[in-house]
């Protein structure tokens, strides 16, 4: 790349940052929602759907507008195409505004990073949850894969769960996968894991309201899961990386499987070296977020480090360390994540 070519990239990132922010703006404040829903309108018209000051929302607009997210049409008003609304609106996986929201929150911690750049050590989690929730980037891609893609892909699992079982969710955190599992499920009894009290208590108060009573939370530490009593089915989404000892955390999920048990372990899907994840147009956000979350928060806790990119050599040699003899592969609904499922 010459350097012409190199300072125009080096704007478009720039540009993609500060459309990141105002996009994690306009999910949280309705203005996508609001210009899916009603289709074309000026920044007066739109202020006024969204209860926002118009002052403040025809500036977003320009930045919207100039950066390709909304057109602009003849009469004036601004247009958010149906094609970009699906990546922008609505209750759906594929609405990025939640992800936007999660990169604004590590922006904020990331000059505790920096700080351990220098000095090594880490950073609390508890300096990431006074942000605000870490997950609800994954509560559409539950919505719309948990049943039929993560569960689905594993053979025979979806019969075992309707039939019913025990169903530990490792690292659960609001326990949105464990509520949806429950609901699916009513003959299986749930229980969701997870170290932080703020996160449970939210997860607590949703399977209140959604009148489940196959579901428990408690609070409690992965590290200390104890073999008894015995669980059918364990899942783990995104969670096994970030333990502070990864592979002792396997172990104790082998040790608490009952006799045919089945682990379920849906987790970033990464080849674990940096030239071969060169081709992979996740890997840089990947990386970034392993940088910013995954890799302080472990070592704040005394852990190893893994990090997100940890790849698939190194979890199926963990896998195997723990007691998995055979783990299947398996693709994920979505290209960030892959399935490994191991059976006992």
């Amino acid at each position: 790349m010459d350097t012409a070519a190199f300072g125009a990239r080096m704007r478009d990132l720039l540009t993609g940052h500060a459309l990141t922010t105002l996009i994690g703006i306009g999910h949280r404040t309705g203005l996508f929602d609001a210009a899916a829903a009603q289709g074309p309108a000026t920044s007066s018209e739109l202020a006024d759907r969204a209860g926002l000051d118009e002052r403040y929302v025809r500036e977003w607009l320009g930045a919207m507008t100039t950066g390709g997210l909304f057109e602009l049409a003849d009469d004036g008003r601004f247009v958010l195409p149906e094609s970009h609304a699906v990546f922008l609106a609505g209750a759906r996986a594929s609405n990025i505004g939640p992800s936007a929201g999660l990169l604004q929150r590590l922006d904020a911690v990331s000059p505790q990073v920096e700080r351990c750049l220098v000095d090594g050590g880490g950073v609390p989690y508890a300096a990431y949850a006074a942000l605000g929730p870490m997950g609800e980037h994954w509560r559409h891609i539950y919505d719309d894969h948990l049943v039929s893609g993560f569960l689905g892909a594993v053979d025979g699992l979806d019969a075992r769960l309707r039939a019913g079982a025990r169903v530990l969710d490792l690292g659960c955190g609001s326990g949105h996968a464990a509520n949806l599992m429950g609901r699916e499920y009513p003959r299986s009894e749930i229980t969701g894991l997870d170290l932080a009290p703020e996160a449970i208590a939210q997860a607590e108060a949703e399977r209140a309201a959604m009148g489940l009573s196959n579901v428990a939370f408690v609070v409690a530490d992965a590290a200390d899961l104890a073999p008894e009593p015995a669980h059918d089915v364990i899942t783990a989404f995104d969670a096994v990386h970030d333990q502070q000892d990864p592979a002792g955390v396997l172990r104790r999920i082998r040790a608490a499987l009952a006799p045919g048990g089945v682990f379920v372990m849906v987790d970033v899907n990464s080849t674990g070296s940096i030239a071969d994840d060169l081709g992979d147009p996740n890997a840089a956000v990947l990386y970034a977020i392993s940088l910013l979350f995954c890799v302080p928060t472990s070592l704040a806790a005394g852990g190893t480090g893994l990090g997100a990119m940890w790849g698939r050599e190194a979890a199926l040699a963990m896998l195997a360390d723990a007691g998995f003899d055979d783990v299947e592969v398996l693709p994920a609904p979505r290209p960030q994540n892959v399935v490994y499922v191991g059976r006992i």
